[in-house]
């Protein structure tokens, strides 16, 4: 009898299929996990709380783009769903995890509806036809969103409370010798993290299931998968499903850390763009360029404006060079390296790393 081993349990048997890609993600885990313990400072926990959520965001995106070939810009629309929910039902029913409970189930009911209402009526239709749908959807509910001043805040958001026991001022237990304490707040650092790991697993279980052959048929031949006998309707509308829930626990995790909700923050194109950008960058269709692509984006979103700026003060007085590194063009650096980065990795990172261990 051949015992099943921790690879094919945790990774469902597929891998980074990389060694310096599992290393690295290995490495990435681990310093998320300890980073609370290492004194680093709250800007580095929230760049990887954003890393950390932004890897189920998008790996759940490419279950659609990457491995059904669907591409559907109601994504952040789900996404703010999650944040809603949470931060309705805290500020109404009030700071206790029964609230917090109620939110996840209310939020991710809610999504199942609409992620199967939008699916049966758009989903028949070409993929280039199911986009602006999906788009036209979303906008509208960001419109009806901003425009709910008195339920959602309006443009203006709204704050809320968590329970008593997450929040920073809530001592659980102090490490004296290495002069950190373990509060509230690292409690859900923890558990935001831990959660987005099993969202992720859950997901690479999925598409490395029959299911996921499935999708991966439909997204070679849509017609020979059907005459294969796959149900192509239902497999669609099952995965958007799927892809809406999980966006749906990414908004919920993103609502509990930052314990505010607005539109622009949850629902805007522009988080839609990156989280395509993410995709794109990481690999299509390999779910580990989630993780890549999250982790590389938001590192050159938070840390580039620091590396221009520490290169602005080496050039000195230097006419061109000074111009080129001025800190205040900065967005153009990170559109020029994403241009570079998709020129030279068209299959994404991770897809150009696997095909290079192929081909050897």
């Amino acid at each position: 009898m051949k015992w099943p081993t921790m690879h094919s349990i945790i990774l469902s048997g597929d891998g980074p299929r990389n060694r310096l890609l599992s290393w690295l993600i290995v490495a990435l885990v681990l310093f998320m996990l300890v980073a609370p313990f290492l004194g680093m400072g709250q800007a580095m926990l929230n760049t990887l709380i954003r890393i950390a959520i932004f890897v189920v965001l998008v790996a759940s995106f490419d279950l659609l783009l990457g491995y059904t070939g669907l591409i559907s810009f109601a994504h952040t629309m789900f996404f703010g769903i999650g944040a809603y929910a949470i931060g309705l039902t805290l500020e109404r029913g009030g700071p206790y995890f029964s609230s917090l409970l109620i939110g996840v189930l209310f939020g991710l009911a809610l999504t199942l509806i609409l992620a199967w209402v939008i699916a049966i009526f758009s989903i028949r239709v070409r993929a280039l036809f199911f986009a602006m749908i999906t788009l036209a959807v979303a906008h509208v509910f960001y419109v009806v969103v901003t425009q709910q001043y008195v339920l959602t805040g309006g443009h203006d958001g709204k704050n809320f409370h968590i329970p008593k026991m997450l929040r920073p001022s809530n001592v659980i237990w102090r490490i004296e010798n290495l002069d950190v304490s373990v509060t509230g707040s690292t409690l859900v650092y923890l558990g935001i993290i831990l959660l987005c790991i099993l969202c992720f697993l859950a997901m690479l279980k999925i598409v490395n299931s029959y299911f996921g052959c499935a999708l991966m048929a439909i997204r070679e031949n849509e017609f020979r998968a059907e005459a294969i006998g796959v149900d192509v309707l239902r497999c669609r509308v099952i995965v958007s499903c799927i892809s809406a829930c999980f966006a749906c626990l990414a908004g919920c995790l993103y609502a509990v850390w930052v314990k505010y909700v607005s539109p622009d923050a949850t629902m805007s194109i522009q988080i839609m763009l990156d989280i395509l950008l993410m995709t794109v960058i990481g690999g299509m269709g390999t779910l580990y360029g989630a993780i890549v692509g999250s982790t590389l984006y938001v590192f050159a979103e938070n840390y580039l404006k620091e590396v221009i700026s520490a290169l602005s003060l080496t050039a000195g007085d230097i006419p061109v060079l000074s111009a080129i590194a001025n800190p205040d063009r900065w967005i153009f650096w990170l559109g020029l390296l994403f241009v570079l980065c998709i020129y030279y990795f068209p299959e994404g990172i991770v897809g150009r790393m696997r095909r290079e261990i192929e081909h050897e």
